[in-house]
């Protein structure tokens, strides 16, 4: 199974070096209840590497599955007790359909190999009345626009994508999609 070998070997370090995103704008995003029972039903976070993001969002659903390329990274989430890892590629998932009634990409779009097959993927596993979200430097910022530099020269192959681009991947994926923004981060929400 073809990776981005990179975060193989950032696994170790991986939670130290990178910020998570607020966990209260993701459970506001993915319509998560804030207190009291959690949401039934499981959730997917598709290249969820080590499941930092993921284990902040736990105790608010409840069965996660963290779903990512790495095995170092999945050993890492594992680690974490609440979340379930799954090696699979986000183009192949691995699910039924009509599966999952959240999912959560955070900072990972870029990253696959097959944008719209994986649009495809997560539209097709994700239930009916089911909340995808997915969160991405916004490209039209200059400070992102050199961090895509920065993954080109670390030959990275990744897509850097407008928040547009990705909106219309998932309307023609059958969702009623919009898209919010914040400084440099983009958040594409769909609807199934």
């Amino acid at each position: 199974m073809a990776r981005n070998v990179h975060f193989d070997l950032l696994a170790p370090l991986y939670d130290r070096l990178m910020q998570s995103p607020d966990p209260a704008r993701l459970r506001d995003l993915l319509d998560l209840p804030s207190s009291g029972e959690p949401s039934p039903g499981w959730m997917l976070d598709a290249g969820g590497g080590t499941g930092r993001v993921a284990a902040q969002i736990c105790p608010y659903v409840q069965r996660l599955v963290i779903s990512d390329l790495s095995q170092p990274m999945l050993r890492q989430a594992g680690q974490k007790g609440c979340l379930l890892p799954a090696q699979a590629r986000a183009e192949r998932l691995p699910f039924e359909d009509n599966f999952f009634n959240r999912i959560l990409v955070v900072d990972a779009f870029h990253h696959f190999g097959d944008q719209p097959g994986a649009a495809r993927e997560l539209a097709r596993v994700l239930a009916p009345g089911g909340r995808l979200v997915i969160e991405e430097p916004d490209i039209r910022r200059l400070g992102v626009k050199l961090i895509a530099l920065g993954e080109a020269l670390l030959m990275m192959a990744s897509r850097f994508r407008t928040p547009d681009w990705m909106r219309g991947l998932l309307v023609r994926c059958g969702l009623d999609t919009h898209i919010e923004t914040d400084q440099a981060t983009a958040w594409i929400i769909g609807v199934k």
